[in-house]
């Protein structure tokens, strides 16, 4: 049992006064969530495993501040641990350009997840205890224990009440993650004020039903001692994830502790030095941190997290030695390396093939490079015959107790749960070792999971979407289930490639570009319908997000028709009918993805869309942001309908003829017209 003296008393009054400072000093922040949490927070760090000078090992325990507005708290916490942080750091709290933005963020020194947005982080939790143990059931062999690491994350009232945290706290559950730890601040209060306004569940029965282990700490003010022996507790639990339930006093200490007032604002001048006189410290100095609290850290945190990893090396020297494949291919993940040639197994198509829904191709791909990206684990909201994104003899990620398959399996059965899923993608991917996650569902819906796609993009997860039913083409469903708006919302976030593929190798291509990619996750929208293997494309041209499909021979354009997915090869016809009976010179366009098309060179961009030629965009789906590339647009600023696919296609004026009207009103009204491209842009 860990013992506890008067120098852990001042380190707790320590970090309670550094994280009451940065607020302070920014007049800006939560104060009372970290003078209530500091306790727990030093117990926890003496005996996390983590090397501050390795911020990557892969075997640390990780850390997940759920509630993160209580990041200065964390701040104080990773600086005393010997982080990358300086006392300057934290007096910049908050200021622009500094290392301690007001919530935590996925790039700062020891900081595993972005979180801010409640719920996110207990769920990203969730994604990290999946990957440790996917990890350590692949590479863990008898005498060489590489991965054993714990998943610790607190959490305040406001993520629990957030509906994505049951998603993902029910799938935990049933996952029997036993290296999962969650402590939740129980303090009763949020922004509004009491949580009785709003909050009256029992939690512990909530998570006893998800099939948690639920463990209590009546005094998390002071009793270290209790901290201590549930946290040891919940690490006995080897199939049951755990959360503590910890009583706490938000702003403990302050005039005002206990109520809503010291939540979001800083405290008052008078009220921080009454704070730090009854802690013992000068009230008239601030950022004060004792020799001896930096002594103590450094002999019971730092020294001994830096000889674990001294002593994993040293172990995994050992591992590559005896077991040399494992050994190398572990490397290689930890350097952030695909195989060497998967790209080689990506299908390629010719115009002879046949007709292919956009999905199926999709499974081709997965089917055949699954086996050889072992980083490659994927999952689907309860539509895995719809998304087919499971390939045949894939192994379900289970426990083995339930006969449904075992840990070292990678596929994921997420259940009806789109944001939870996207959330544990992106913790998933956080953990490291280069997984690479992707999960499916339906185009319409990945819209339920926007919280988490803006946050794998803010922080560069390169998660991957298998979005299918792309589109009015999935029919009888319905403007429910058809997606209008969904592909212009994200697309107008920054950092997240949005492919909508063409045909095979577009497929191919988008899979390729999102692979490869380390910082910005994907989403690839899929078509129900069956989609011809167009002339003109390839790998190579699609992995620039845009290319030159079908140019007019002999001669200059008089039209570009840019498309994406489904509608190119209606786009395409459209192009021949324009050319065969009103002898117009049609180019034609396919843009799968607008972001890595932005990528490309200004010169090339001008090489697909030049000055001087008009330009229509078609897409069955909102027009909002084709004019970034396009003149004029014709597509779907209304909601779809319920009806078989091609009728609602021909309903809308979705056919070679419909286009060609459309594509004729534009080059009369553009002709004699001085006509600069969209690329060409002052700013």
């Amino acid at each position: 049992m860990t013992k506890f003296s008067e120098i852990d008393r001042l380190a707790i009054s320590t970090i309670r006064l550094l994280a009451v400072d940065e607020v302070s000093t920014a007049n800006s922040g939560h104060p009372g969530a970290p003078l209530g949490l500091a306790p727990a927070a030093h117990v926890l760090f003496r005996q996390l495993k983590f090397n501050p000078k390795n911020p990557e090992w892969i075997n640390r325990d990780r850390f997940v501040l759920s509630n993160g507005h209580a990041v200065a708290l964390l701040y104080a916490m990773l600086y005393l641990s010997g982080y990358d942080f300086t006392l300057d750091d934290l007096k910049k709290f908050r200021q622009l350009g500094s290392k301690t933005p007001g919530h935590p963020e996925f790039e700062l020194p020891g900081v595993e997840v972005t979180t801010g947005p409640l719920g996110q982080g207990i769920c990203n939790a969730v994604g990290l205890a999946i990957a440790q143990a996917n990890f350590a059931a692949k590479y863990n062999k008898p005498g060489y224990t590489l991965s054993d690491s714990y998943t610790f994350a607190f959490l305040g009232d406001g993520c629990l009440q957030e509906g994505v945290s049951s998603e993902a706290s029910s799938l935990a559950g049933h996952l029997q993650l036993g290296n999962l730890i969650a402590i939740h601040d129980d303090n009763k209060i949020t922004i509004d004020g009491p949580t009785s306004y709003s909050f009256t569940e029992d939690v512990a029965k909530r998570y006893e039903s998800y099939g948690w282990e639920v463990l209590y700490v009546e005094n998390g003010d002071s009793n270290l001692e209790a901290i201590a022996e549930a946290l040891e507790q919940a690490k006995q639990s080897k199939n049951k994830p755990t959360l503590i339930q910890l009583r706490t006093t938000i702003g403990f200490g302050s005039l005002n502790e206990g109520t809503s007032s010291v939540h979001g604002s800083p405290l008052k001048p008078d009220d921080v030095k009454q704070l730090k006189k009854s802690f013992g410290f000068n009230p008239e100095e601030s950022f004060v941190v004792p020799q001896e609290v930096y002594d103590f850290y450094n002999k019971s945190i730092i020294e001994p997290g830096t000889k674990a990893n001294q002593e994993w090396d040293a172990l995994f020297a050992k591992y590559s030695s005896n077991f040399p494949e494992l050994g190398a291919e572990v490397s290689r993940r930890l350097e952030g390396k695909l195989p060497s040639g998967w790209e080689s197994a990506l299908p390629t198509y010719t115009p002879g093939d046949s007709a292919v829904a956009s999905r199926k191709l999709s499974e081709i791909v997965l089917s055949k490079i699954f086996d050889n990206i072992p980083e490659l684990i994927g999952g689907s909201a309860d539509l895995s015959p719809s998304n087919l994104t499971r390939v045949s003899d894939a192994v379900d990620f289970q426990p083995k107790s339930t006969g449904l398959g075992d840990y070292s399996g990678r596929y994921i059965r997420y259940g009806v749960r789109e944001h939870g899923m996207g959330a544990i993608m992106n913790g998933i991917s956080a953990f490291g070792a280069n997984f690479r996650p992707y999960g499916g569902t339906f185009l319409n819906f990945v819209s339920y999971a926007a919280g988490a796609v803006r946050l794998a993009a803010l922080s560069g997860h390169p998660v991957i979407w298998v979005a299918t039913h792309d589109s009015i083409g999935l029919g009888e469903d319905g403007p429910t289930h058809q997606p209008i708006e969904t592909l212009a919302h994200f697309r107008a976030l920054p950092n997240i490639q949005v492919w909508r593929p063409a045909d095979g190798n577009e497929v191919s291509a988008a899979y390729k570009v999102a692979l490869e990619s380390k910082h910005t996750p994907s989403i690839i929208a899929l078509s129900r319908q069956n989609l011809p293997q167009l002339e003109g494309s390839s790998i190579e041209k699609a992995a620039k997000g845009g290319y030159v499909l079908k140019n007019p021979s002999g001669a200059a354009p008089d039209l570009i028709l840019v498309s994406t997915g489904s509608e190119v090869g209606i786009v395409v016809e459209a192009a021949k009918k324009l050319e065969s009976t009103k002898s117009l010179k049609v180019r034609v366009v396919s843009l799968p993805d607008f972001h890595t098309f932005g990528l490309q060179s200004k010169e090339y961009k001008l090489s697909v869309f030049p000055d001087g030629v008009p330009i229509l965009s078609v897409e069955v789906l909102s027009t909002f942001g084709w004019s970034k590339y396009a003149h004029e647009s014709f597509g779907l600023d209304r909601f779809g309908a319920s009806g078989k696919g091609p009728a609602i296609y021909e309903h809308f004026g979705f056919t070679p003829s419909g286009i060609a009207e459309k594509a004729e009103k534009v080059v009369a009204f553009y002709k004699g017209k001085k006509i600069i491209s969209p690329v060409n842009k002052a700013l």
